[in-house]
């Protein structure tokens, strides 16, 4: 699978979503800007020793990464998604895509892949308003490996 975190800008968050790429056999794909160095040490510590097992891809902008996979299924997490991450069908090569800790997703990305957004469940209040980026991406990778019977795992 492919994570794809749009211009992430905590760096534990990026840490530990680099570790659950490196146990699951993902590539991690980051667009910039980011609001952090790669090579900072929060950075560091979270993803642990597990920084040179990393398959790592570092975009310059959303139009860079676009460009180079297009024609690839692009799947957008969005607390603003109809449907649910439950309701894809994953294939090997899809790419997960997140929006920056902040403020999610541009505009200009929903009204572009707005057939293409999805969300995880969570109670309605708007001062919960979603989940640690972390955990979310954890939740939907790994249920796409579920849909493919854990390929690889052990």
């Amino acid at each position: 699978m492919n994570i794809v975190l749009f211009e992430p800008e905590i760096p534990q968050n990026t840490g530990n979503i680099a570790r659950t790429c490196v146990v699951t056999g993902s590539r991690l794909h980051l667009i910039e800007p980011m609001g952090f160095r790669i090579n900072e040490k929060q950075v560091k510590r979270a993803g642990l020793d597990y920084w040179d097992l990393l398959d790592l891809e570092i975009h310059r902008d959303f139009g860079a990464f676009e460009e180079k996979y297009a024609g690839n299924t692009f799947y957008f997490m969005s607390t603003k998604g109809d449907k649910f991450y439950s309701d894809i069908k994953f294939e090997e090569n899809d790419f997960i895509i997140f929006g920056k800790e902040s403020a999610g997703l541009p505009q200009e990305i929903h009204e572009k892949y707005s057939e293409n957004r999805f969300r995880i469940p969570m109670v309605k209040n708007e001062k919960a308003r979603s989940l640690n980026l972390s955990n979310s991406v954890a939740i939907v990778l790994y249920e796409s490996l579920r849909q493919r019977g854990f390929n690889n795992l052990g």
